[in-house]
């Protein structure tokens, strides 16, 4: 091979490297933009949905406050009977409630005091509910929850916090201890029901007067 042949041969591997360089050159640059458009689309995406949410959330804030702020006006106007219920404060998701005991029960001249918690989800979620007080009963437990069909699978959006109330008002006149919490004071609901009735009056005595 002679000089010219070397010349024009050296060229060509140049020229060739030059391509190659450029061509890896397009390609990283292309890949860096389509990277680029794929995070603005991608945060674009986390911001609509952002955007969905924030106004589901005020949707469904604004339509539960609606309802609360009615069964507060009904509960007021037209309480049920031995209970009152409302706001602690400013924030009408969060109510506090007082049922008396029910007449010629174990419970009679008791006050028991009780949370109310409604969710962003109500009425289509039931309230949480709990006694505060203590209260010897099978079907509310140490800590206050209660063992309620409606507070659970067999609630209902047409139900309000006024017929919840009424449910434990009857509960606690009527305890179920084929459903129990506390499956001692069922035993000795079915089995000494007199020395059930000592424990359940000493504990109004106690902790509700």
């Amino acid at each position: 091979m002679n000089g010219v042949d070397r010349d024009v041969q050296q060229q060509h591997a140049a020229c060739g490297s030059g391509r190659r360089g450029n061509v890896a050159a397009a390609v990283a640059v292309t890949a860096a933009s389509v990277a680029e458009r794929e995070q603005t689309t991608s945060q674009q995406d986390r911001e609509q949905k952002s955007a969905n949410t924030g106004k589901w959330t005020h949707k469904m804030y604004a339509r539960s406050t609606k309802r609360i702020q009615k069964e507060l006006r009904e509960i007021m106007s037209d309480p049920p009977p031995n209970c009152s219920a409302g706001p602690k404060g400013d924030n009408i998701y969060e109510w506090v409630s007082t049922i008396y005991g029910p007449k010629d029960s174990v419970y009679e001249g008791g006050v028991f005091f009780l949370d109310i918690n409604f969710s962003p989800d109500y009425p289509f979620k039931p309230p949480k509910v709990k006694f505060r007080t203590r209260i010897y009963h099978c079907n509310i437990s140490s800590q206050g929850t209660i063992c309620l069909d409606i507070l659970k699978d067999n609630w209902s959006p047409a139900l309000t916090i006024s017929k919840v109330l009424l449910s434990i008002c009857a509960l606690l006149s009527d305890c179920n201890p084929a459903d129990p919490l506390v499956g001692t004071i069922a035993t000795q609901y079915l089995q000494s029901r007199e020395d059930h009735d000592r424990y359940a009056k000493n504990w109004t005595k106690r902790y509700a007067t």
